[in-house]
């Protein structure tokens, strides 16, 4: 039997280069040098905006105008819905604990998940879907058409065990404030020809067909809206999710500086005055000797 030879359970040798470990394409940087996908950041400071940065970063290139003022609306409506959200509750528990801001911010991230956070992802995956099938359609792309090609989306989401449809409906609102004018914006958008109109097309031909569905107004909430912004914008579905949380966290931070202010110590989910609903056994004995 041959012996395997000393270098044999070594882990292979490095075939590229100590600098091209963590090679990007997003940064440039180097002594007195600071490029962001080619651009000194000395030229774009004070000359674009956030959104500008945030596309620049994750697209590759800048945003035309009106697009970045459509990005800048959906992460400007998004940034809190209040202590009752999750992410906010725990944020500002988080900075009773005696943590940092950054802890309360990232606790509050760190709870951004499929239910509380995901749906404006899951939503453009389902505008997406509803797109598909109107590529895929011989027939002219006609309300007639989206509204067809949504229901069939919706029937088979249905079949594939969901119950609801991400981006619709609101246990607070009736109507969502946000939504309306998100898409008011969305249509400004489209009669310009900075975006095509299709998403918002496909949204509401769902909104109509849960109304229709389920005999009461189903309408889109701000998850919805802004997925059709981000997918008029053509932003990958996972991207998505991380919008928000760049939105949310704004929301995060106010609200754990308030609460620090408060110099409140381990403020939990109830006051100190209320126990939470027993549901256990009954008192008992404990009848094991040692």
């Amino acid at each position: 039997m041959k012996k395997p030879s000393p270098t044999s359970s070594r882990a292979a040798p490095i075939k590229q280069s100590p600098e091209d470990w963590w090679s990007t394409a997003i940064i440039e940087m180097r002594p007195g040098v600071i490029r962001y996908r080619g651009y000194a950041i000395e030229e774009l400071i004070g000359r674009i905006g956030f959104a500008d940065m945030i596309w620049l970063m994750t697209r590759g290139e800048l945003p035309k105008p009106a697009q970045a003022n459509l990005l800048e609306a959906a992460l400007v409506a998004a940034v809190d819905h209040g202590p009752q959200a999750p992410s906010i509750a725990v944020a500002r528990m988080a900075i009773t604990c005696g943590v940092g801001i950054n802890n309360a911010m990232a606790s509050a991230i760190n709870v951004l998940g499929d239910v509380h956070g995901g749906a404006g992802e899951q939503c453009v995956e389902f505008y997406q879907a509803v797109a598909t099938r109107l590529e895929n359609s011989s027939r002219p792309v006609e309300p007639r058409a989206i509204s067809s090609a949504a229901i069939a989306e919706m029937a088979a989401f249905a079949q594939r065990g969901g119950r609801h449809i991400p981006g619709f409906g609101h246990r607070f609102h009736p109507v969502d404030p946000r939504a309306p004018r998100l898409l008011a914006l969305v249509d400004i958008a489209a009669k310009s020809g900075t975006v095509s109109g299709r998403y918002a097309a496909i949204g509401r031909a769902i909104e109509s067909a849960l109304t229709k569905q389920k005999g009461r107004k189903i309408p889109m909430n701000i998850d919805g809206a802004t997925a059709v912004i981000f997918a008029e914008l053509g932003f990958a579905a996972p991207l998505c999710r991380g919008l928000f949380v760049l939105s949310r966290s704004v929301g995060a931070l106010a609200h754990a500086w308030e609460e620090s202010q408060s110099r409140e110590r381990n403020k939990g989910p109830l006051p100190r005055q209320l126990l939470w609903t027993y549901r256990g056994p009954k008192p008992r004995p404990l009848k094991r000797d040692r």
